[in-house]
């Protein structure tokens, strides 16, 4: 007689796990509520009957709230898909969540995911079979161990710049230089590696890139379908596995260049939306286990994420998919760090209310995250905002909207800013305090002017208001504060020459200072050659030229890029910016002319950086984004040697550090709106 689990399967791992010893396949599904589950396997081009069905007897294949069997290979008919039927007994919320037990259903656990010919999410949005119609898990074959090459997790300290990126969106465009067999994929990022190494940045925080359904309108991909599987579409190699072989390919020759790859995940929710959206998985295999729920026939599905459901992260379920998750992406896809969209909602509990998240603990302490960079959205849609100490992460990193939107007032020249400027230089110590009892780090704020969502940075100069009509909603959609200026010309339609002149310093400014502030600096991608998106501040569904990045700005705005690419290096070199600590009594602030002025109709401000406790040179900074020219004195004795000057012209308004330039007078005039950076 067989072992039990060869007769029963086993309740580990979740998924589907190939055991090359029996030359069997073990399946396993998490279901609280289930009366019957029913394993369906399909062979290619017959996706309408399953060629094995199964039905799981509960007094044999299922342990605790775990199904599982086990089938040979040879008992399989060829087949190389799986998904699962599952009925539930009738209770309240099974009947308020309308579950529907003909829908096929999807394995959460699925490691790459596959679309028949006929899928249509509308089918899943509807009562009845969606049999053919429905996404399918591969069963897929043993391709045995990827060649790593001695790949190992980068890690960067002073030096982090993060590069946020669309995967398909970064290479898509017919002017990417890239082949077009390759363009918008994994292995489309690989040939641009080059790109990226001479532009200095060294991290790729890349927008979601877990499979999301390529029906739902989403190509920014923020209402994923599965947190196992790469994007089948963002793969040149469409085989079995293929998408996993590019992806790993892609990250280790990233990891060759020193580049640390970081997903962007949104475990807050999935895009099977609210009590009308498709039942692809969760909603049929176990809704009350898996999303937030209530007693309301109108609205069962609680709505935290602003997408119509809210997963449940205080159920052990679903912390132990989200921590499988995870740990496979760090073992197995060996990325350096996750980014949480909307992950206040982590704090939400069953009933909404927010309270301890166990989930924290959980990550905290598991040694195969334990060396994973972490970055958190630290709020979510209905007003929960938890930026800074607030939010329970401790060791997290945190996207500081508060930076954003400080910086962005100040260049624009909004009065009384120029206290808020010097705190967000700092390190935004009033958010991340390093007191006895807090003891934060200045890198644990990503500092940032722009990303994925709102104004690029050309459209952050070029527009007062968002142009979203393309969105489909009546430009109802998007920020409506977003602290932008124009330059005083709409859009870019005829635009005067010193206006343009003035968008291309306002930008230069604004990189200027993220790149001099404690913190660690991240900006989106193509914001280096000043790529626009017309004004349109929320171009979710946009998968066309309007995301895609244009390639011909390269050589439009090379001066741009070239100032990007020395701030940058500036940045690299001089480890007295970016600090694991505070700056403290290394750096003394001034105004034009002595102390700092106060006053609300100040615009300017300037401040020493000793470099000499890190190993590093001093740094005089000054700043005016007043609309004339100031008058700056040296407050510190020189020499001190000009490197940068907003309102220069390319070469001269970023110099070499060995050809820089001695001021001869105790004093530098900064031209309007603009940054001057000097070395002692």
């Amino acid at each position: 007689m067989g072992s039990w689990f060869t007769i029963e399967g086993s309740p580990f791992p979740l998924g589907v796990t190939y055991l090359p010893g029996e030359d069997a396949y073990n399946f396993t599904l998490y279901s609280k509520s289930a009366s019957l589950v029913k394993l369906l396997l399909f062979v290619e081009e017959v996706y309408e009957k399953p060629v094995i069905s199964f039905d799981l007897d509960p007094l044999v294949h299922k342990s605790q709230r775990v199904w599982h069997c086990r089938l040979k290979r040879c008992q399989m008919a060829g087949a190389q898909y799986y998904a699962f039927q599952v009925q539930h007994s009738s209770d309240v919320l099974s009947d308020l969540c309308h579950i529907d037990s003909e829908k096929l259903l999807l394995d959460p656990y699925a490691k790459e995911i596959f679309f028949p010919p006929e899928f249509s999410r509308s089918a899943a949005s509807r009562p009845g079979s969606n049999m053919g119609k429905a996404p399918l898990g591969y069963i897929l074959p043993n391709h045995g161990e990827f060649d790593w090459q001695g790949d190992r997790m980068v890690a960067h300290e002073h030096d982090l710049v993060v590069y946020e990126m669309h995967v398909r969106g970064f290479t898509r465009n017919p002017n990417s230089s890239v082949d077009k067999e390759i363009r918008g994929t994994f292995a489309g990022v690989v040939d641009k590696i080059p790109y990226l190494k001479e532009l200095g940045i060294t991290a790729v925080e890349l927008m979601p890139v877990h499979q999301f359904d390529p029906q739902a309108g989403d190509y920014w991909g923020y209402m994923p379908l599965n947190f196992f599987s790469p994007h089948k579409s963002f793969a040149a190699d469409q085989c079995p596995a293929g998408a996993i072989l590019e992806f790993k390919t892609m990250v280790r020759e990233l990891h060759k260049a020193s580049i640390e790859v970081i997903l962007d995940v949104a475990f807050s929710h999935t895009t099977e939306e609210g009590l009308s959206g498709p039942t692809y998985h969760l909603k049929g295999i176990d809704a009350s286990t898996y999303y937030l729920v209530q007693e309301d026939p109108q609205v069962p599905f609680l709505n935290y994420s602003g997408t119509g459901n809210t997963l449940r992260t205080d159920h052990p379920a679903v912390q132990r998919m989200i921590m499988d998750s995870l740990r496979y992406w760090v073992k197995e896809m060996h990325v350096d760090g996750f980014r949480f969209d909307l992950a206040s909602i982590f704090t939400r509990r069953s009933d909404g209310s927010v309270g301890e998240a166990p989930i924290f603990s959980d990550i905290a302490t598991d040694p195969d995250l334990a060396h994973v960079r972490l970055i958190a959205e630290p709020w979510d849609a209905q007003g929960l905002y938890q930026l800074g100490r607030d939010f329970p992460g401790r060791t997290w990193l945190q996207w500081n909207g508060g930076f954003r939107d400080d910086v962005r007032r100040f260049v624009k020249g909004d009065e009384a800013m120029v206290g808020a400027l010097m705190q967000r230089l700092y390190g935004s110590d009033n958010l991340f305090p390093d007191d006895l009892l807090n003891a934060c780090h200045p890198y644990q704020s990503v500092n940032y002017i722009t990303s994925h969502d709102g104004f690029t940075l050309y459209d952050l100069v070029s527009y007062n208001d968002k142009h979203n009509m393309a969105n489909g909603h009546n430009n109802g959609d998007g920020n409506t504060v977003n602290y932008s200026w124009n330059s005083g010309w709409e859009g870019d339609a005829q635009v005067p020459a010193e206006v343009l002149a003035r968008r291309k310093q306002q930008a230069k400014n604004f990189f200027m200072l993220l790149l001099l502030a404690n913190g660690t600096p991240m900006f989106v991608a193509g914001d280096e050659f000043l790529q626009t998106q017309g004004g349109n501040n929320n171009p979710y569904n946009q998968d066309n030229p309007t995301t895609w990045l244009d390639w011909s700005r390269l050589e439009l705005m090379a001066a741009h890029f070239e100032f990007v690419r020395k701030a940058i290096a500036f940045r690299k070199r001089h480890p007295s910016l970016g600090r694991s600590r505070f700056w403290r009594d290394d750096v003394t602030w001034y105004g034009s002319k002595g102390f700092v002025d106060w006053g609300p109709a100040s615009h300017s401000l300037a401040f020493c950086l000793k470099g000499e406790s890190q190993g590093d040179r001093d740094i005089y900074v000054m700043i005016n984004s007043y609309w004339e020219s100031i008058d700056f004195h040296f407050m510190e004795p020189g020499p001190w040697f000009r490197i940068v000057d907003t309102s220069l012209e390319s070469p001269q308004d970023f110099l070499p550090e060995d050809h820089i330039e001695e001021i001869q007078h105790p004093h530098y005039d900064v031209c309007s709106r603009s940054v001057a950076v000097f070395l002692r």
